[in-house]
């Protein structure tokens, strides 16, 4: 890295190549951005007469900015310099009245277009949001959940600050421009074309500049995205980071994924800045040629130029090149807003979680299930398949215990029954119903799922209850709570039910959160339960607290139970055993220990 010249001590973000690939890039990438800007234009678009009247009162202060150099110009030529008073102060006063008329559509366009931008921004997230509880699990399992929370917040405050400010500043400079150039070529053609000659400068310089910011704002906004999520997973995971005392690593994979933001930022920055600075020796420039040239076709006398014409131009020449700088430094602002929205409308576009079965909306399940010769992969293509060929049958309320070592696939099994992945080959059945032709919300509201890293809302004891039946009444709660084993514990609370808990539970023990997810469980009432190692990091004399409640749970309904501990699943009807996607025993325990295969062996050597 030390061989490569870091212009300012900031080593390079983009290569020859890349931009190079800006340029064969051009039409697709143009087509990209037209098609964002057209997904935000229907945004904005839903408050058409709010926004109608905001570009009249645009159009009205383009106007007004013009009115108000010719007035002065005219005040010039036919009063102050001839020394002639007479309707001076009338002039004068409209001049005052136009200049407090524009004052007044600026305020009035800007605290208009600040509600039209921040509704727009509030449909954008809300839609976002509400997309991403259509995506599927397998899309959550993929991606870093700060990355995400990046694209809910950064990118979309990227939007909201393009529409509070850029979206009125471009279409002003616009109708700006196109006034300006209008009465220039009306005042001086001669010397609206000596204006003129900075426009070929000007548009091979913003080419040269974007072409280089459009792919650093992009670079920009996903290393804030990867920052994000490593800093959203390392507080998740503090307590596993101190316990293997990784502070150091951990400090410098932030290092070092901060330095790459600070450079992408740095660079994007100062190829940006670069506009200002250019349009700032441009303006001189045309500043310069107005004044020189004017000045000396007013020396001749011949009246074709006056002092006033000199003035109204030199404040035209401004006022021309002022849009184009505006619109060059607002391009800035659009390129960033651009990256973000292209950022929000990647995940908007996501396939949802389909779910076309019109059948069986209202099903009362009774728990039998039965898989036929089910196989799914994660990656099949690459790692083959996950579950192979998976069949067994499983009367209502019977107790099923799934055991295996790690990566045999207890808990794809799971995952399938619930839908959150699709099998790839076979049937699975409930009540001798394909699941694929039952709505997963009729599925998924008639099972509780006990994980071995329960969750917690930051909200109250009663609403984390709660979450299971959002209509249960709070001795409905109670009484889970109670057949939980939970209630003793949740009374010695500060404030008992309404004692406020954080997302990670950091006020109550592993085992006493693991007993509020059964409550939960409990408060559900499910057909079908799903124990995934729900026991396995607590310790033995909270374990005899659980295993309790989790028979209360369990009693008669259909359970599936991952367990490593030998007393979790004693009381299981049935345990099958897998082994690399197959399963390879099933019968009780007492058939299984006598057989002396797979399951006597774990039991042996304590590995189940």
């Amino acid at each position: 890295m030390s061989s490569i010249r870091k212009p300012f001590g900031y080593e390079p973000i983009l290569t020859k190549e890349a931009i190079r690939g800006v340029k064969k890039r051009k039409k697709e990438r143009a087509s990209d951005w037209k098609s964002v800007l057209f997904r935000i234009w229907r945004l904005v678009d839903e408050q058409r007469g709010l926004l109608l009247l905001v570009l009249g009162l645009v159009f009205v202060s383009s106007v007004l900015t013009l009115l108000g150099p010719l007035m002065v110009g005219r005040i010039l030529d036919y009063h102050i310099i001839p020394m002639s008073f007479n309707g001076l102060a009338v002039k004068i006063g409209w001049l005052i009245a136009i200049y407090l008329f524009l004052s007044l559509s600026l305020y009035f366009q800007n605290f208009w277009m600040v509600g039209i931008a921040q509704r727009t921004v509030l449909r954008l997230r809300a839609g976002l949001f509400a997309h991403l509880q259509k995506l599927p699990v397998h899309f959550f399992d993929k991606r870093q959940h700060g990355e995400l929370m990046s694209r809910v917040t950064n990118d979309i405050d990227n939007v909201s600050q393009t529409l509070n400010s850029s979206f009125i500043q471009v279409f002003s400079s616009v109708l700006t421009l196109t006034g300006t150039l209008a009465v220039m070529l009306y005042l001086s053609p001669l010397l609206t074309l000596l204006t003129m000659i900075i426009i070929p400068i000007m548009f091979t310089a913003v080419r040269w500049i974007t072409r280089r910011t459009g792919l650093l704002f992009k670079e920009q906004q996903r290393a804030l995205g990867e920052l994000n999520g490593m800093i959203e997973e390392t507080v998740s995971g503090q307590r596993i980071v101190k316990a293997f005392s990784q502070e150091s690593r951990v400090m410098e994979e932030f290092a070092t994924k901060s330095e790459y933001l600070r450079r992408a930022g740095f660079w994007a920055s100062a190829y940006s800045g670069f506009i200002p600075k250019v349009m700032n020796m441009l303006n001189n420039a045309a500043f310069a040629i107005v004044a020189g040239v004017g000045g000396l076709l007013a020396l001749k006398g011949d009246g074709v130029v006056t002092i006033g014409t000199i003035v109204i131009f030199s404040e035209l020449a401004r006022q021309f090149t002022r849009p184009l700088n505006d619109l060059a430094n607002q391009f800035n602002t659009v390129l960033s807003a651009i990256a973000g929205a292209e950022r929000v409308f990647a995940i908007m576009d996501e396939p949802v979680e389909l779910d076309n079965a019109t059948f069986y909306v209202n099903q009362k399940l009774k728990g039998e299930v039965e898989f036929k010769d089910v196989s799914f992969g994660y990656a099949v293509e690459t790692d083959g398949y996950t579950v192979d060929g998976i069949s067994f049958h499983v009367k209502p309320g019977e107790t099923v215990a799934l055991v295996g070592a790690t990566g045999a696939g207890k808990t794809t099994i799971m995952q399938l029954l619930s839908r959150f992945y699709e099998a790839d080959e076979g049937l699975i059945l409930i009540d001798g119903i394909p699941i694929h032709e039952m709505p997963r919300q009729t599925l998924r509201s008639q099972m509780a799922f006990v994980l071995q890293d329960p969750f917690l809302f930051e909200a109250t004891v009663r609403e984390n209850i709660r979450y299971g039946k959002l209509d249960a009444t709070d001795e409905e709660v109670m009484e889970a709570a109670k057949q939980a084993n939970a209630h003793s514990f949740i009374m010695k609370l500060e404030n008992g039910y309404d004692t406020i808990l954080t997302a990670d539970g950091g006020e109550i023990s592993q085992g006493q959160k693991q007993l509020l997810s059964i409550a939960r469980a409990l408060v559900a009432d499910p057909v079908i339960l799903l124990l995934d190692e729900a026991t396995s990091s607590i310790d033995t004399v909270t374990e005899l607290a659980i295993q309790e409640a989790l028979d209360r749970l369990m009693e008669g309904r259909t359970s599936f139970v991952i367990a490593h501990r030998l007393n979790t699943i004693r009381k299981a009807d049935k345990v099958y055993v897998m082994e690399q996607g197959r399963l390879i025993e099933s019968g009780t325990q007492e058939d299984l220990l006598a057989r002396q295969g797979a399951f006597y062996q774990m039991v042996k050597g304590s590995e189940v």
